[in-house]
């Protein structure tokens, strides 16, 4: 089996990145880590020569380039099915797929306001508008999946899976940022803030990697 390299940003800022360093750390295989500074300036130059795309992550194996967040859950999914990924029912699945694939797409006030800075902690922002729009839906999605889901297990659709990846930026933006959660939510943020690999991931973090992200970095 080829190796794999996983392109990255700064650790601090960067949640796209995260959440590609999520999948193949629960795929359980070796990798190669290269981080591309986006802070406190951005290396055009290594994020033009290492990525097709010019942006991060980008997963290299073999001679493959995945060069987004969600494509490289689908890839290590595809690689090792063993894992479940995803929920092994088709009705739950669809779901979970529905949850990741609008946070791919979506809360754009949310990634503008309240930009990811894991290990830092800023003043709750005014929460009106699109950005209450945004954290409203997220929680009424949480809320939904454990409610339905918990019986099974703690995370969104008991087990942990890619939806849990998608949103873990978002576990970490809600700590930086103090936003309040129903107490249904506790023990979902509880067990995301304390699952071993985004606590590596913060260990690795550089705190004074504070300006905002730039989107999709």
């Amino acid at each position: 089996m080829s190796k794999f390299t996983l392109i990255i940003g700064n650790k601090n800022n960067s949640s796209w990145s995260l959440r590609g360093y999520l999948a193949i750390k629960y795929a359980n295989v070796d990798f190669e880590e290269v981080m591309v500074s986006l802070r406190p300036s951005l290396d055009r130059a290594s994020l033009d020569r290492l990525t097709p795309a010019g942006k991060v992550p980008t997963l290299k194996h073999g001679n493959n380039y995945i060069w987004d967040s969600l494509a490289i859950c689908e890839y290590m999914n595809d690689l090792h099915p063993e894992k479940n990924f995803w929920p092994k029912n088709i009705n739950i699945r669809a779901h979970a797929r529905c949850i990741s694939a609008e946070m791919h797409s979506g809360f754009t006030a949310l990634r503008s306001v309240m930009g990811m800075a894991c290990l830092n902690k800023f003043e709750c922002p005014k929460l009106t508008g699109d950005l209450k729009n945004d954290i409203d839906r997220i929680i009424s999605i949480w809320s939904e999946c454990v409610k339905q889901y918990g019986s099974i297990g703690p995370y969104l659709f008991g087990k942990y899976s890619i939806a849990d990846m998608m949103y873990a930026p978002v576990i970490l933006r809600f700590k930086s940022y103090q936003i309040e959660l129903p107490d249904v939510l506790i023990k979902y943020f509880d067990t995301m803030i304390n699952h071993p690999d985004i606590e590596e991931w913060c260990l690795d973090a550089d705190p004074n990697d504070t300006a905002e992200p730039i989107n999709k970095l």
